[in-house]
């Protein structure tokens, strides 16, 4: 058998049980390549359609990521295709972004845990492990879904657009009656409060370039936190520089989580062509051991341990030096780890407040 894999995903090699491997450029397939493989495993920067399939002989397609808008599913329907992608895989990952950059915002952090709620758009996989994630320090959050009913945590926008602070997680969708693309206006973005935080990690076509180029002149107190970009691999300069942060798409990229999404392909694969996979599901890497300072609390002590994974500012900065080299960034990313997988060694020698604040942090259940 041959799997067609971009060369950009995770633990690739542990495939190699399952067939004949060939690594792609993943912003470079071409239906030609498909002739012969009986199964493409691709990741959001290759676009599943019509003209990429025809002619192909594939048994199986599959998507490393939790969002599937590059992906034609009727196409694949059509031609009987069995189709998978990894929901959920690189949640833990998003949320230790915007830990992240609520740490580097401490003010904003310090209303939060004062009781302001966070307002989230979009409660999927990745909202809602976002809502999990700060109900466990306390902080109360109001989300925004209206393809969803019935869940105690949705509110209106306009509930969503009073919160300090405001993270986009919706899916990239054009279908009526909820299109996301371009959700949201610059007058519906100034409702925002005084020296708000807006985090954008979904897609983004969520917010048209020009409105946050607005936004931030009529409101330049919101700080902009930006992951994603429209027209990506093409970041806009004006905005960039207008932004808190910004960054490459990286937001979901740890290494764990990326392993986390070929265990899904992998299983997903097998369970299709009746394959054997028991090696490749078992794919994944240790647990982070650390030791905390016993001096550290409260929110210095937040800051540390997500630090300790992930410092938002490092891939800023790499954006900022190289805002051309977009896919390059994405290519060499570093390895990288999650909170979820931190074991502390000192737990019981810490303080009350001090160990109540790890656990709430560190050593949850991971998704898999």
């Amino acid at each position: 058998m041959k799997i067609l894999v971009d060369r950009n995903m995770a633990g690739v090699d542990a495939l190699e049980i399952l067939g004949e491997v060939d690594l792609f450029d993943g912003r470079a397939l071409d239906r030609e390549q498909l002739r012969t493989a009986d199964a493409l495993l691709v990741r959001s920067v290759t676009r599943i359609d019509d003209a990429l399939l025809e002619g192909s002989a594939l048994r199986f397609v599959g998507s490393a990521t939790s969002g599937i808008d590059h992906v034609d599913r009727t196409a694949l329907e059509a031609r009987g295709i069995p189709f998978a992608y990894a929901p959920g895989s690189n949640a833990d990952s998003v949320v230790d972004y915007v830990m992240s950059a609520l740490c580097h915002h401490p003010e904003q952090l310090a209303r939060l845990l004062a009781g302001e709620p966070l307002g989230i758009v979009g409660y999927g996989h990745i909202g809602r492990r976002l809502h999990q994630r700060l109900a466990r320090l306390g902080i109360d959050c109001r989300a925004y879904d209206p393809w969803l009913d019935g869940l105690e945590a949705l509110t209106g926008l306009d509930e969503v657009l009073a919160c300090p602070v405001l993270c986009l997680h919706a899916a990239l969708t054009r279908e009526a009656p909820w299109p996301s693309e371009h959700m949201l206006s610059v007058d519906q973005l100034s409702q925002l409060p005084q020296q708000a935080l807006l985090v954008n990690a979904g897609r983004g076509e969520l917010i048209a370039t020009n409105t946050l180029l607005a936004l931030a002149d009529r409101r330049p107190d919101i700080s902009l936190v930006l992951d994603v970009w429209e027209g990506e691999p093409f970041v806009n300069r004006q905005l960039l520089a207008t932004s808190r942060f910004g960054t490459a798409h990286i937001a979901g990229y740890s290494t764990d989580g990326k392993l986390r999404a070929t265990r899904m392909l992998a299983k997903a694969l097998c369970q299709a062509l009746a394959l054997d996979g028991g090696a490749v599901t078992a794919l994944g890497l240790p647990p982070v051991k650390l030791e905390v300072p016993a001096a550290l609390a409260g929110q210095e002590l937040l800051g540390w341990l997500v630090g300790q994974v992930y410092d938002i500012g490092e891939d800023d900065a790499l954006l900022r030096s190289d805002a051309a080299g977009f896919d390059r960034l994405r290519k060499s990313y570093r390895l990288r780890r999650e909170l979820g997988l931190i074991s502390i060694s000192n737990l019981a020698d810490l303080d009350c407040e001090a160990r109540a604040l790890c656990e709430a942090l560190v050593g949850y259940e991971p998704l898999d």
